[in-house]
């Protein structure tokens, strides 16, 4: 099975490599993503592809072991979050070099695994700036994501972000920054949480550049009418 699996890593390689897109790719380089070994090739045009070979967690694996960035938003597609183990979540973490296959690998995978909890605390601890990011962005997408009922795991969770050392690099600020608004935006209780966290920020990291812009970006956005009014009315409250 492992011998087949490489073999079909291979030729969906060759498939990647046929799409290459140099615009795409140039467009990418600008939203800060790293391009060094990417074809260019939007999420709109890999998702069919995806879709196409199904849940597969040992080909998940192979491709993801290419080291091509498409080829590893693809294993995130097909991977199976049950077959998740420790181990591999934290190679992949580590193996993370920019900030979008960070997010949909929190995102799209991670958040489905029964150890995303675990790995939020684990990686928190973390200064690798890219492992760093997947505990927030762990956090924001939890907070869309779970079918958790209660709110203490997330008033946990604003308690990690509003103590956390302000960390000043730009992929782990807005890390920080989505994890607060995505958890405030779950329903009213967390909403009033989270501006208080806001307030813990500011006293505790006075001074702090990142700290500032973490605080303003997310006051704006849970003072926003239309936010408001959704949150109001969220599933969660």
């Amino acid at each position: 099975m492992g011998h087949e699996t490489k073999m079909l890593a291979t030729e969906i390689i060759e498939v990647l490599e046929s799409m290459e897109n140099p615009h795409n790719k140039s467009g990418m380089a600008r939203f800060g993503i790293n391009t060094e070994r990417a074809f260019g090739i939007s999420m709109k045009d890999l998702h069919p592809i995806a879709k196409a070979i199904k849940k597969n967690h040992e080909l998940a694996i192979d491709l993801w072991e290419t080291g091509f960035h498409e080829a590893r938003i693809l294993a995130v597609l097909i991977a199976e979050p049950k077959l998740l183990t420790s181990e591999l979540m934290d190679k992949w973490a580590l193996d993370f070099n920019s900030w979008d296959l960070c997010d949909q690998a929190c995102g799209k995978l991670f958040c489905k695994s029964p150890l995303a909890w675990e790995k939020v605390n684990q990686w928190y601890e973390r200064e690798e700036e890219f492992v760093k990011r997947a505990s927030f962005a762990l956090m924001a997408a939890l907070a869309v994501h779970s079918p958790i009922k209660t709110n203490e795991p997330f008033l946990n969770l604003l308690e990690m972000i509003a103590a956390a050392p302000c960390d000043e690099r730009n992929f782990v600020k807005k890390a920080v920054n989505w994890a607060l608004r995505q958890i405030g935006k779950r329903n009213m209780i967390l909403r009033d949480a989270a501006v208080q966290a806001c307030r813990e920020i500011g006293k505790n990291f006075d001074g702090s550049k990142a700290a500032r812009w973490i605080i303003h970006d997310a006051l704006r956005e849970f003072d926003n009418e239309k936010t408001f009014a959704r949150t109001a009315k969220s599933r969660h409250n």
